[in-house]
């Protein structure tokens, strides 16, 4: 007898403190996803019971529920790239998609499609002050682009285009040698600079300049044959 009134002295404190437990009324009481306790109702989500001072801006498991300041669908608390326009196309990271992968999202990108690997501004265009173009050369006393220049315009119209919301300016000057008078030498020299300006300009290249310079500024010495032949040239100055 005194064991077993030990036993039952030892289990009363679990019988009165089952016996003070809220008794569940209702698995769901037409409401799925919630019971109710003699204590009020309680929220069960994701595995978590929620009391009846649960509300929906506490989160889940009672966290504090993360936003999306942005709307750009990516939680602020994973969004490296916050403030993103609205509309936007995003990463997984929520930074603006960045097609040409230059650094630059698409959406301020005012150069897009740059080749991969080129040093580009904050604009996303190639990060080049200025561009000059030389070894553009002519045949003496002649105006007429020769193979190996077309072949340089080619390349120097390509980048100008590629780059063309970045370029303020693009100037053409043409220059001769110092044989022959000094005013048919400048009409020589502004008939190479507008064969190379309409040159450019048939590769898409716009709002290009042309002016001659003469015999001025020689890059070679007009006494010998190479330096005569280096002097007949035309320059591009392409400035960004």
């Amino acid at each position: 007898m005194k064991k077993i009134s030990k036993i039952l002295m030892a289990a009363l404190p679990l019988v009165i403190a089952f016996g003070m437990m809220p008794s569940v009324a209702s698995a769901h009481d037409g409401n799925p996803g919630f019971v109710h306790v003699a204590s009020g109702m309680t929220k069960v989500s994701s595995g978590c019971l929620h009391t009846v001072r649960w509300k929906a801006d506490m989160g889940e498991c009672g966290m504090a529920a993360v936003g999306d300041a942005d709307g750009d669908g990516v939680p602020d608390d994973k969004d490296k790239c916050p403030g993103t326009p609205k509309g936007v196309a995003v990463d997984k990271d929520g930074c603006g998609i960045d097609s040409d992968g230059d650094g630059v999202a698409d959406y301020e990108d005012a150069c897009p499609g740059t080749p991969r690997g080129t040093p580009v501004d904050t604009r996303g265009c190639e990060k080049i002050k200025k561009i000059v173009v030389s070894n553009v050369n002519f045949d003496f006393d002649r105006a007429t682009l020769k193979d190996q220049a077309t072949s340089i315009l080619n390349s120097a119209a390509e980048q100008i285009n590629r780059n063309s919301a970045a370029v303020k300016s693009v100037s053409v000057t043409g220059y001769t040698d110092s044989t022959g008078p000094e005013a048919y030498n400048q009409a020589l020299s502004e008939r190479r600079a507008n064969a190379v300006k309409g040159y450019l300009e048939g590769k898409g290249v716009t709002g290009v300049t042309a002016t001659g310079a003469g015999e001025a500024n020689p890059v070679g010495d007009n006494g010998t044959r190479a330096g005569r032949a280096a002097n007949r040239r035309v320059e591009i100055d392409v400035k960004m």
